[in-house]
């Protein structure tokens, strides 16, 4: 083992354990060795990874910088050896995946779950986040993004179509009336979201046309709240709605007119391209999404759109 590969280890079990004397006990290690690794491993970087008394431990912004990179390098030595042993279709090991609070809601914290179940090596954290988190930092094997990508030093995999309609509750059109034409829009209530919010729509053709909005939010799952209490139009995917949609608490208004598309994709770095973690969830997750897409048009008559 390569005093690197050790040193980083050792710095792992300190942060898990919260000491210097915790971090001995688990890896069978003296006292005294697990310090002086640590002041090596400092001395090496030239930074200080930890602020440490007798009693207390707290990382600095290296050292959770770098905690991070040694937790993700550990679990991959682990999950080569696994692969080597296994083959390449075990999923094992730790999954860190992100994706919006609504999407991880609504698809994949039980997509997941099944998932799970079928690779019982696989532990699987999922952190829900409408924040354009970066994945290398982080920490995260793998993003669930809607819509085009920007950071090309992603690998990217288009999971399933996703298309957008603009909704409202019945109540609130029965009171305010149907919209026949796009310009229709502009005399109704609408509810924006985003961080921040817009204050418009894009259509197809790429024109902005602004709305009136008295309800914004940062949130979409607040703004889908609040369509379906009857305050006004929203634009949403049809992952989120189609079951309000179905139920009869959303309509589509405008249903003929199409809105730019944000397919689904899967994200990952280059370095996760073998990782059969990585590579049989997107599998998975493609297979599931693309079967539940088929079923979303007839909620909302754009089946020419998936």
């Amino acid at each position: 083992m390569s005093d690197k590969l050790f040193d980083m280890i050792v710095f792992a079990r300190v942060v898990e354990t919260g000491s210097l004397s915790g971090a001995a006990r688990h890896l069978g290690l003296s006292l005294a060795v697990v310090s002086r690794t640590l002041a090596r491993l400092e001395a090496r970087l030239g930074v200080r990874l930890a602020n440490r008394t007798t009693r207390t431990l707290s990382l600095t912004e290296e050292g959770s910088a770098f905690h991070v990179r040694c937790v993700r390098i550990l679990a991959d030595v682990d999950e080569a050896e696994i692969e080597a042993t296994r083959g390449r279709d075990t999923a094992s090991g730790l999954l860190r995946i992100t994706s919006t609070f609504a999407f991880s809601r609504r698809r994949l914290a039980p997509l997941l779950q099944e998932f799970q179940s079928l690779h019982s090596g696989l532990r699987i954290h999922l952190q829900a986040s409408d924040s354009l988190v970066n994945l290398v930092e982080g920490g995260y094997d793998l993003a669930v993004r809607f819509g085009a990508l920007a950071d090309s030093s992603m690998i990217a995999r288009q999971l399933a179509p996703n298309v957008r309609a603009i909704c409202g509750a019945p109540a609130y059109l029965d009171r305010r009336g149907r919209p026949a034409t796009v310009d229709d829009l502009t005399e109704h209530d609408c509810i924006d979201y985003g961080d921040p919010p817009q204050g418009f729509w894009t259509l197809t053709d790429d024109t902005v046309m602004p709305i009136r909005c008295n309800l914004t939010c940062n949130d979409g799952e607040l703004a889908h709240g609040w369509a379906l209490q009857g305050a006004g139009l929203v634009l949403k995917s049809v992952w989120d709605t189609h079951g309000d949609i179905e139920a009869g608490r959303l309509e589509v208004v405008l249903p003929k007119l199409r809105l730019p598309a944000a397919p689904i994709h899967a994200v990952y770095p280059h370095s996760r391209h073998a990782a059969a973690k990585v590579r049989l969830c997107v599998e998975f997750l493609a297979d599931r999404l693309r079967k539940e897409a088929a079923s979303l048009a007839r909620f909302t008559r754009l089946s020419d759109a998936f």
